[in-house]
């Protein structure tokens, strides 16, 4: 199995950012490319190598990693003329990050293959939080041959990393996360929602609830934020809404009909409708009325 050392990393917003820092302090050469260059200025001065195009990024590379926003982004930066397929030397091994349709995941697997490319679909969760500590859970999805050469990549960028299955495995695997995530997320603002409206004092049931049974990461690592007037993104609002509409769209396609899911993506999009989806998802307090 070749050693593999030179990265071609697309995407360095709040994630992707901390992610290349933690693969040029591991001793990987890394070629940048970000629509908006000031977003991975900081990355240049340390060191890494700035491409014009996603194609020049993907060009000469052991590994090609994405984290970009939404699947049509991840359609056009793989399957566009110049683009990553286009561009990536045969071997190379392409690792999709964001979170992104199942379909999508398939597409590219399949139209690399055809090119002697090995693709994986590897979201990750974990916030900027555990963006900044390299404490990402990976789900992946490709051949476990892919998956088993990037692991020494993997585990720059993660602790807990799994192997899903075929392509398109880690992306459902992310939706089943993130669907998770939901309930508890809207659980814990409908809990200080009740507390509010009840004439509680919130720091009080805060302190009592976050430390028992009802405590979640969503609890005392998101909503924690916003009580305290913080809404910056760690994970923008309009993410989460993006990927439960892939969750509403593909449980529909499994004959599975999942009300929490639906409800909360209506809440979501509601938010969004008022200018916040630029929020972190914590900003989820202010639809029910708590928050600064």
């Amino acid at each position: 199995m070749r050693k593999l050392k030179k990265i071609g990393f697309i995407g360095t917003g709040i994630m992707g950012s901390a992610m290349v820092g933690h693969l040029m302090d591991a001793g990987f050469e890394v070629s940048v490319y970000n629509r908006t260059k000031s977003k991975a200025e900081k990355l240049i001065e340390r060191g890494a190598r700035w491409c014009e195009t996603a194609g020049e990024c993907a060009k000469n590379q052991d590994v090609v990693i994405t984290i970009v926003g939404y699947p049509k982004d991840v359609e056009q930066v793989y399957l566009s003329d110049g683009g990553i397929i286009d561009s990536a030397a045969a071997d190379t091994y392409l690792v999709d990050m964001t979170t992104s349709s199942p379909t999508v995941a398939e597409k590219i697997y399949k139209a690399a293959k055809l090119k002697n490319l090995n693709a994986v679909d590897a979201p990750v969760t974990g916030g900027d939080t555990g963006a900044k500590n390299a404490t990402l859970t990976i789900f992946v999805g490709g051949d476990e041959e892919s998956f088993n050469a990037l692991k020494p990549v993997f585990e720059v960028l993660g602790k807990n990393i799994v192997y899903e299955g075929a392509a398109g495995s880690g992306q459902k695997t992310k939706i089943a996360n993130q669907i998770a995530l939901a309930g508890s997320l809207v659980g814990a603002c409908e809990a200080f929602a009740y507390a509010k409206s009840a004439g509680l004092d919130i720091e009080k049931v805060y302190a009592a609830i976050s430390k028992g049974s009802a405590s979640s990461t969503q609890m005392t690592d998101i909503v924690s934020r916003g009580l305290n007037g913080n809404f910056n993104p760690g994970f923008m609002l309009k993410h989460l809404a993006k990927d439960l509409a892939i969750g509403v769209e593909t449980s529909t396609t499994y004959g599975k009909t999942l009300p929490i899911l639906s409800m909360v993506l209506h809440e979501l999009r509601k938010m969004e409708e008022d200018g916040k989806g630029a929020e972190g998802t914590q900003a989820l307090l202010k639809y029910y009325g708590v928050g600064r």
